[in-house]
Order: C-alpha cells, then sequence, then structure tokens
C-alpha cells in the first residue's frame, strides 16, 4: 500500500441531473467513512427513489483509494459502475460513493451511449462538488499543570493545530500534528515545562484540513 499523506475527498453530499434520450440520470456523491457506510448510503438513495429503473453505484474508500466497488444494477455489464468509477479515480476523490439513478426513458442508448452517460453523470457532479483534502496528523498527548498546558495550547492553536483538553488535578492535552510540525511541538512542550514534561506519540489521525 502506498504511504499517503493527504487525499481529496468531499465536504458534503452534491447532485448533478442530465437528461439523454429521454432517460433521467441523476447523480448523487456522498462523503462516507467506510464501506458500511456507503451501503447504507446505497440503500438510502434506492429507497428514495423506488420508480427508477436502475440505481448503479461506485465507490473509492480509503487514503490511498485502494479499496473500489462498482454495480452495474441490471444494466449490461461494464457500463455503468465502471465508468462511474473512472469518473471518481480520474477526479482524484476517495471516501466518496456515487448512485447515478435512471429513470428510463425508453429509449435503448447502447452499450457506449451507456458507458458515456454514467460516466458523464459522475463527471458531471463533481463539477459542483465541495472538494476538501484530508492530512494524516501524528497525535501526542501530555499531563501538564494548568499554567504550562495553556501555553501549549496557546501555541498549536496559533499552528491551526486540532487540541483536546481534558481537566482534573492537572490538564491533559492531545494536540494532532501536520508534518513537519513534530520538532516544534517538542520544543513548545520542553519550553513551557521547563523539560518536566515530554509529549508521548500516541498513532495518527486524519484532519481536514482544506
Amino acid at each position: 500500500m502506498a504511504d499517503v499523506s493527504s487525499y481529496r475527498t468531499l465536504r458534503s453530499e452534491v447532485a448533478a441531473e442530465t437528461e439523454i434520450s429521454r432517460s433521467r440520470f441523476l447523480s448523487l456523491l456522498s462523503p462516507v467513512d467506510g464501506e458500511a457506510a456507503a451501503r447504507e448510503r446505497i440503500a438510502a438513495v434506492r429507497a428514495a427513489h423506488p420508480r427508477a429503473r436502475h440505481h448503479c453505484t461506485a465507490f473509492v474508500l480509503g487514503p490511498d483509494g485502494a479499496l473500489q466497488r462498482t454495480n452495474d444494477d441490471g444494466e449490461p455489464s461494464g457500463t455503468a459502475g465502471a465508468p462511474m468509477l473512472e469518473a471518481l479515480v480520474a477526479g482524484g476523490v476517495s471516501d466518496v460513493v456515487a448512485v447515478v439513478v435512471r429513470y428510463f426513458g425508453g429509449v435503448l442508448l447502447g452499450t457506449g451511449g451507456l458507458t458515456r452517460a454514467y460516466r458523464g453523470a459522475v463527471a458531471l457532479a463533481l463539477e459542483d462538488a465541495d472538494v476538501a483534502v484530508r492530512t494524516r496528523h501524528t497525535s501526542y498527548e501530555l499531563v501538564a499543570g494548568y499554567a504550562e498546558a495553556a501555553v501549549v495550547e496557546a501555541e498549536a492553536r496559533r499552528a491551526g493545530w486540532p487540541v483536546t483538553a481534558t481537566y482534573g488535578a492537572d490538564v491533559g492535552l492531545r494536540v494532532d500534528v501536520p508534518p513537519g510540525g513534530d520538532a516544534r511541538l517538542v520544543t513548545s512542550v520542553e519550553r513551557a515545562t521547563a523539560g518536566r514534561v515530554a509529549a508521548r506519540e500516541v498513532g495518527t489521525t486524519w484532519v481536514t484540513t482544506g
């Protein structure tokens, strides 16, 4: 698997509609956080459009886009889901599910026409999509006194890093640091606590940064 530090996804759902030879193609693209969520979204769209002839689907998941699934839902094999997936991949997005609902208009489009219609429906929706960038951050935790923690928290927030604080006898901080920021956090903690406290790396998380 490729070592990916950032990838593009959608910030919110987007829809687009087009008509080709009397058939309506409604393209719905949604951000999702896994395969279960993608399949739930597909089921919801299907339930919302019970009279449509086809509900064709494609989704791309994971920071590296490695998990990919398609479904032609009764259209000739390879004429719907695969071109929809091609459009998502060409758009450079992941963690996205696409459903194209077709209301059949009585005119057969042929395999080439269907392929162009389904690919084009997804590409059209992507043109209006609100694209976000997710960046892999390294998560650090530390426990310090109130005054010391306040200094670290203030510097982290000035840098735009996500911070979570829990308060008790002392303050527990969790700071999610983007690539290249690790040394700055370590220096901030050492300076604020006179070297008494060290930030502990506890894992990674993905943060929407753009």
